[in-house]
């Protein structure tokens, strides 16, 4: 026979962590849009003073410290222009915008690797270009990015984003240049093929239909687990995904081939992320073994709080629901991550798992800061949109 004690009590319990729960978020507050803006300048100036001529070569020591270069075109710096732009659109600042035209110009608007590339890596920075060419449509800007994505429309190789972060580096290349060249579908339908191949093929499909996360790539497709015996869902693979989804939505029409699968798949992972936040407004770099180098993680914390200040924003995420998790997460940064020069700590470094680019620390300089500050520029970006 039950104890009507023992029931009241506990019900008293669950009925204090819900409150508990409900007024952790309600204290939550998102700031006002001049503090939002003035966290992001703060960063964003810290970057530009330390690289004043944006198309100097990138010098950075792998693992083994050995140094190595790369031209500054590579995907890491494209993902802060794609901050950066977001953050003109929100706060026109004409010295910002001088900085994406003089680093495109410095690189004759062409992607790494030239128009031959098939690597979304090396293409993305055809974001940036594309933005800079609506603002100013000049032919140059556009050329050599379209004759890139176009001879990777003649190959029939639908297979070659082989790992999720290439979803966020190629897939908003070929939806912007369909959002230009309106009469031609053949870019909304190459980007499905790919993105498609990437869900549903490659590896057994990357996506779990279930979970509703993504695996970075085929190698860590079950068996692989995670040590608590967890699926392997990195935060930052599963962000590009996510912020690539909000990327394309802003950008292909709403009769678009295939936008209700990605709305759904954006609708199906904010539902899975939300109970994944840590207490402290972060994600863990294993977002299902938060002991397997568990702690703060800015990037994937960032692109999450990105794609739900979208979905509030556009009406298609519940605002009492997403906002305080988006908030929570941008507040936790600005507080944990945001050095008062400008400096973000807690930024995971380059790789494919949550134990590459250990220790993630307040003061550990990751290998490449760029894509970190990108992704902080996105979040505020859009959280500004909400902001009073």
């Amino acid at each position: 026979m039950s104890n009507p004690y023992f029931n009241l009590k506990n019900t008293a319990l669950a009925l204090a962590v819900v409150f508990a729960s409900a007024t952790l978020h309600a204290q939550e507050k998102l700031p006002a849009k001049k503090k939002i803006f003035a966290d992001m300048a703060t960063a964003n100036n810290y970057f530009m003073a330390k690289w004043p001529d944006p198309g100097a070569t990138v010098t950075v020591k792998n693992p083994a410290g050995v140094p190595i270069t790369r031209t500054s075109e590579l995907w890491t710096r494209a993902v802060y222009y794609e901050g950066l732009m977001a953050f003109y659109a929100a706060n026109p600042d004409q010295k910002n915008l001088d900085y994406a035209i003089d680093w495109s110009a410095k690189h004759n608007w062409t992607p790494r690797g030239k128009v031959t590339t098939t690597n979304a890596d090396d293409y993305c920075c055809g974001q940036t270009y594309i933005d800079l060419y609506n603002l100013d449509p000049k032919p140059e800007r556009i050329a050599n990015i379209k004759t890139c994505i176009d001879q990777i429309i003649a190959n029939d190789n639908d297979g070659a984003w082989t790992w999720v972060d290439a979803i966020q580096m190629g897939m908003p290349v070929f939806a912007k240049l369909g959002a230009v060249y309106k009469d031609d579908p053949k870019y909304y339908d190459k980007m499905y093929a790919m993105y498609n191949h990437t869900k549903t093929i490659e590896g057994g499909g990357l996506y779990n239909t279930t979970e509703h996360l993504w695996w970075r790539d085929k190698a860590f497709v079950p068996p692989y687990k995670e040590p608590n015996g967890a699926n392997c869902y990195w935060s930052r693979g599963n962000g590009w995904v996510y912020a690539a989804l909000v990327r394309v939505l802003s950008t292909i029409p709403k009769n678009a081939p295939h936008r209700d699968e990605y709305l759904q798949t954006f609708l199906e992972m904010s539902k899975a992320l939300v109970p994944l936040q840590r207490e402290d407004g972060y994600w863990n770099c294993s977002l299902m073994d938060p002991t397997h180098f568990g702690g703060k993680e800015l990037t994937g914390t960032a692109l999450f709080a990105y794609g739900m200040a979208w979905g509030v924003n556009n009406g298609v995420l519940d605002k009492k629901t997403y906002l305080p998790v988006a908030t929570k997460a941008w507040n936790a940064m600005v507080q944990y991550s945001l050095h008062p020069e400008g400096f973000l700590g807690f930024v995971q470094g380059t790789g494919k798992e949550p134990k590459d680019s250990q220790p993630v620390s307040y003061t550990n300089i990751p290998d490449f800061e760029d894509y970190g500050l990108g992704c902080f520029l996105l979040a505020g970006s859009e959280l500004s949109k909400l902001a009073k």
